[in-house]
């Protein structure tokens, strides 16, 4: 049988694939051919709700395409993954109508990745029903579901409070697919959600009550799902439609730097589907920065212009081929620093803003609790709030030793007025001139040196300043040396009247 070869697009800008998975009249195995026929379908019906359709959300589980099925009689090679998938959801009966990026996507135009890739939060929005797949079942995952759901049904704890049980959750919940990055924007789109896991499956906010009954059972553990839950729960209370940009559809949830923030150590198995991939969330149109998905354009440029559009499109940066970090060089001014953090879903940090009494009609001083989204960097006791001059945002920044880190690139709170209610943040913020400081700043993407944060502050700084000390001499060398980088921190911490530091 020769291999499936796929035509052009032909049916206008709001244009997809779809896959009709056939019947089979016998019970699915490993060895049963999985029949389909790919066919075109328009979006574009404005009056039209859901359509009829299901959106699969799942891993790859690696390039490897060792298994196929048959489209249209021709052979196309799929992941092991997907085709256990295929299997689980034909129907003896039936044919079932499937998007499936690997499947309704062709893979090997780049052209068309980006263009359908745009599309993606319009495709899982429209769809009558987001299906979950985490895999087949393992370590007593059915039983776990099932658990999971009655305590939702309950809403108590008390049916996990057996210790094999609360093994076989942990294993769920740290499948590969609750770490993917694009899962984030699929749940988020859904009108309905079902997570399945081999022959079982669980409403999708049953799941969420589920999971947050398991936690208080297990208080000893951090959630490390709450970034996926937040958005499957909140699925059901937005608007089930995405908001149309230029080349692009959106569920307008929140700013780009926000989310980046709050999902950069997600994985993806390309550098830029950490941004295209959030893109779809976005209540931000970043199509003037040149940011819509193109996968002819190289990770480095792409960072690089992401920094520009968060910040400002003369900020000074300097990105490395496929590293996940950058050098950012601009003139700022210190808002205030960090006096204590309370993390539960949300950071509450209360800030001492200094130097700002023109600005804020009060006493040089002044404590407001600024209540921000938790992201995947904790902010700490004596961190620093910042803006860079011609930045729509604060950011909170960490000192270390000649340069600061970025914990936070988008930094607002979620309340609007000052102590005296009768200045907005913005406005205040826009009200600032004079930006007396030199900023040398890192942003790192790391997840692995996040965790080394969190275990150890001596391992962490220690692998970031070897980092430093490869591109000091080069980049970093060419416009600030070291003695002036020390200068330039020590002259911050003396705005913040940490005296012995400076």
């Amino acid at each position: 049988m020769s291999q499936y070869h796929y035509s052009s697009l032909s049916l206008g800008p709001d244009c997809i694939r779809l896959l009709r998975l056939m019947p089979h009249k016998n019970e699915s195995t490993e060895r049963t051919e999985i029949q389909c026929e790919l066919f075109e379908y328009s979006l574009h019906n404005p009056g039209k709700g859901t359509h009829l359709y299901e959106a699969l959300s799942y891993t790859w589980g690696g390039s490897d395409k060792p298994r196929s099925i048959s489209i249209d009689k021709q052979n196309l090679d799929v992941t092991e993954n997907l085709h256990a998938a295929l299997l689980r959801l034909r129907d003896r009966s039936l044919e079932r109508v499937l998007w499936i990026d690997a499947i309704c996507i062709n893979q090997e135009n780049l052209k068309e990745q980006g263009q359908q890739v745009r599309l993606m939060a319009k495709i899982y929005s429209k769809a009558t029903r987001v299906l979950v797949w985490l895999g087949e079942t393992a370590e007593n995952s059915d039983t776990a579901l099932e658990r999971m759901r009655i305590a939702a049904d309950n809403g108590s704890p008390d049916s996990l409070d057996d210790k094999t049980i609360q093994q076989a959750i942990l294993a769920l919940l740290q499948r590969p697919w609750f770490q993917r990055i694009w899962v984030l924007q699929e749940v988020a789109a859904a009108r309905h959600i079902l997570i399945m896991c081999g022959s079982t499956g669980i409403d999708g906010y049953a799941f969420c009550l589920g999971v947050n009954c398991f936690y208080e059972a297990r208080r000893d553990l951090e959630s490390s799902t709450r970034s996926i839950t937040y958005l499957i729960r909140g699925a059901t209370f937005r608007p089930k439609h995405a908001m149309s940009w230029p080349g692009r559809a959106s569920l307008d949830i929140r700013p780009l730097g926000e989310l980046i923030d709050m999902f950069h150590t997600h994985e993806a198995t390309k550098p830029v589907d950490k941004v295209y991939a959030l893109l779809g969330m976005s209540s931000d149109d970043p199509s003037t920065a040149g940011l819509l998905p193109d996968y002819e354009v190289p990770w480095e440029k792409l960072f690089k212009d992401l920094v520009k559009f968060l910040l400002y499109k003369q900020v000074y940066v300097k990105t490395w081929g496929d590293e996940e970090r950058a050098v950012i060089k601009g003139k700022g001014c210190i808002l205030g620093q960090v006096l204590s953090v309370e993390s539960d879903d949300r950071h509450k940090v209360n800030i001492i803003f200094k130097n700002m009494s023109e600005h804020l009609g009060c006493k040089r001083e002044w404590h407001p609790l600024w209540t921000l989204q938790a992201s995947v960097k904790h902010i700490r006791e004596g961190d620093i709030l910042c803006i860079l001059q011609g930045a729509p945002k604060p950011m909170i920044i960490r000192p270390c030793k000649d340069y600061f880190t970025i914990v936070r690139i988008a930094a607002f709170p979620e309340s609007k007025l000052t102590k005296s209610g009768d200045i907005e943040w913005s406005k205040l913020l826009r009200s600032i001139t004079v930006f007396p400081h030199d900023f040398l700043l890192i942003w790192n993407w790391d997840s692995s040196l996040e965790k080394l944060q969190d275990l150890g502050e001596y391992e962490a700084m220690i692998r970031t300043n070897n980092w430093m000390l490869e591109h000091s001499e080069t980049e970093l060398g060419s416009h600030l040396d070291k003695a002036t980088r020390t200068w330039n921190v020590a002259m911050i911490f003396d705005d913040l009247e940490e005296y012995e530091k400076a």
